[in-house]
């Protein structure tokens, strides 16, 4: 086995191959980034369109741009810097290092679902050789990478720590944040030894700008999750206030405006129709659901999951007392949703709000259509399938509409026009603020 010294100085001469499994939204600008350090990647995914797209020059996700793509790959394995998205696994064996960067969603009970990660620890361990680092990417409670990982890796008769090594380093992908790139966003890792997160620091070291080693993996995991958890708490307090201003009649967005302006001890965070994308959702359940194995109950989690959850159907009693008052009822009522991604300016729907806020709205019978620039057709998930396309936001549509509830403030709407020709505009994000608000026609929720 080479030494860790040996791969230290193979990663700081950038004279390495390395793996990415999973070309999603954390692993495609993952493998691309990599590669645009000078490495030779290699990208795996099942999903055979994928690679499709990607040999042919074609990105699937808007912030990677098709012109980034078609710089870096290649139409077999690179020799040297490039990008080759490949769905033959046994190429895992030209792999100085595997990282691992597939879902890790929530089971209907939410519990971890680890289903992905098992299976491609599996996939890894028949082509694993001596002298490989494997790193973790994705999101899970702490011990994961020892307790779940390793003992499949160890199948293949190597010994992690020994014979090869073993680390986890979260992803902190913020897609289309103009401000932080994968490569300058701090990079933590942890190793399940000393060596393991010396070398894995090593090849991050050569790729991301602030790499920051912690003492173990269990440390890094934990780290991932007090981020999400940070978020997830935040978000449902100011959600929480939001109803109880409501009532109040006093305005939310005023009030955190109010308070930003105190330069300490305040962070803003802003109010919605609850939450979306793949980690505040489901990542601070990752922990509850491990704090339970230690007979511990995580209150704040749980509480902030509740209020966080409950927001689309506050949304649904916004929207029906403001039908109400205009004399009609939500069943039957036509009902456009103006934006089902999880975030502003971005193609990515995982765990939309929009989705639960859709499928209440469809329970009590009203008529749905939606209008997205960036998603223009709803595909079928685990748990709905709504078969619709976008609809153009036109002048026509506005008005048709009984009621045009915004779920996803794009930048690039004109909420000026939202507002003249819709007749109910519900405003889940204060899109409208800049918007005179004067007709009447507008409703904070």
């Amino acid at each position: 086995m080479a030494t860790p010294e040996d791969l230290i100085q193979k990663f700081e001469n950038r004279d390495a191959v390395v793996g990415v499994i999973g070309l999603g939204y954390v692993g495609l600008p993952l493998a691309a980034t990599i590669a645009e350090a000078g490495f030779a990647a290699i990208g795996f995914d099942t999903d055979a369109k994928k690679i499709e797209a990607l040999l042919a020059g074609r990105s699937y996700i808007r912030h990677v741009a098709a012109e980034r793509v078609k710089s870096l790959v290649c139409a077999q394995p690179c020799e040297k810097s490039g990008f080759y998205p490949s769905a033959d696994y046994s190429l895992l064996e030209r792999c100085d290092a595997v990282l691992i960067c597939v879902p890790t969603p929530l089971t209907e009970a939410r519990d971890p679902d680890l289903s992905y990660v098992r299976s491609t620890a599996e996939a890894i361990a028949p082509h694993l050789r001596s002298g490989q680092v494997v790193v973790l990417e994705s999101t899970t409670y702490p011990g994961t990478t020892e307790e779940v990982v390793r003992p499949i890796l160890e199948t293949s008769g190597l010994r992690a720590g020994t014979d090869f090594h073993l680390a986890f380093s979260p992803e902190r992908e913020d897609p289309n944040n103009a401000d932080f790139s994968t490569r300058t966003i701090p990079k933590l890792v942890g190793g399940i030894t000393a060596d393991c997160g010396r070398v894995a620091a090593a090849l991050y070291g050569a790729v991301i700008e602030t790499v920051i080693p912690v003492s173990d993996a269990k440390v890094a995991e934990a780290a991932k999750l007090l981020e999400n958890i940070y978020r997830s708490v935040n978000i449902a307090l100011v959600n929480e206030l939001k109803v109880l201003f409501q009532k109040m009649d006093i305005d939310v967005w005023e009030v955190i405006e109010a308070a930003s302006s105190k330069p300490f001890g305040f962070t803003p965070f802003y109010p919605g129709p609850g939450l979306g994308g793949h980690c505040i959702p489901i990542d601070p359940f990752y922990l509850s659901w491990r704090a339970r194995q230690y007979e511990m109950d995580t209150r704040f989690i749980e509480l902030a999951g509740e209020v966080n959850h409950s927001m689309p159907d506050y949304v649904v009693s916004r929207l029906t007392e403001a039908l109400n008052d205009r004399g009609k009822s939500l069943k039957d009522a036509a009902v456009l949703i103006l934006g089902v991604a999880y975030k502003r300016d971005i193609d990515d729907d995982r765990e939309s709000p929009a989705f639960r806020l859709m499928e209440l709205l469809e329970r009590r019978r009203a008529v749905l259509s939606y209008h997205d620039p960036y998603v223009p057709r709803l595909r079928p998930s685990r748990r709905y399938d709504f078969g619709l396309e976008s609809i153009p936001l036109t002048p026509q549509n506005l008005a048709a509409a009984d009621a045009v509830v915004i779920v996803t403030d794009h930048g690039d709407v004109d909420y000026a026009a939202v507002v003249e020709h819709a007749q109910l505009v519900v405003d889940t994000r204060n899109a409208t603020r800049h918007v005179d608000r004067k007709a009447g026609n507008v409703v904070l929720a």
